[in-house]
């Protein structure tokens, strides 16, 4: 039996207060995320919002946004950027199109989407980089597009310091985002 193929327009039709992602066509409800998840996503956006506003280099914002990338594809990233040339793909409503940065944040009801199925999507739809952050092993991995798939950059613990190929001079101590 083959399942129903959900679109951005089905999406909105749904009327409860739930939050769902849209990968590939499948519905994916979305359960509230723990407080680590939530102290550690705070973190993070903090640094790169005031690394951007400081370098006036783009927008950040933090889930639960809308990204539509397709009529079948609509991921809520946890913390995503768009560099400022590329502003135009922010709509009332959702971002219009694939973010410079993507940052997801694992959860054990998310993290094969994340690392599978929305690493697949994030790539073929040209993000720029991708990281994945693991709060139970306190790394971060980022990822910039290869060939045919996302290379590792570097995988970083809680005593490193990220930095990023997107935004140069962006140095993020761990220690602080993990606590």
């Amino acid at each position: 039996m083959q399942s129903q193929t959900y679109t951005y327009e089905d999406y909105l039709k749904i009327n409860d207060d739930s939050r769902y992602e849209l990968i590939g066509g499948e519905l994916i409800l979305v359960p509230a995320p723990k407080t680590v998840h939530q102290r550690i996503s705070g973190e993070l956006f903090g640094e790169i919002r005031n690394f951007v506003r400081k370098n006036c280099s783009g927008a950040v914002y933090a889930s639960p946004i809308d990204v539509v990338l397709s009529d079948t594809d609509k991921p809520q990233p946890d913390i995503l950027f768009i560099s400022s040339n590329r502003l135009d793909i922010v709509a009332e409503d959702y971002i219009n199109g694939a973010p410079d940065l993507v940052i997801e944040i694992l959860s054990p009801s998310t993290a094969g989407y994340d690392k599978v199925k929305k690493s697949k999507m994030y790539y073929a739809y040209g993000v720029k980089e991708y990281w994945i952050v693991d709060p139970d092993a306190k790394v971060v991995e980022v990822f910039a597009p290869g060939e045919k798939n996302w290379n590792l950059v570097e995988a970083y613990d809680k005593d490193g310091i990220l930095v990023s190929p997107l935004l140069p001079g962006l140095k993020i101590e761990l220690k602080s985002v993990f606590g």
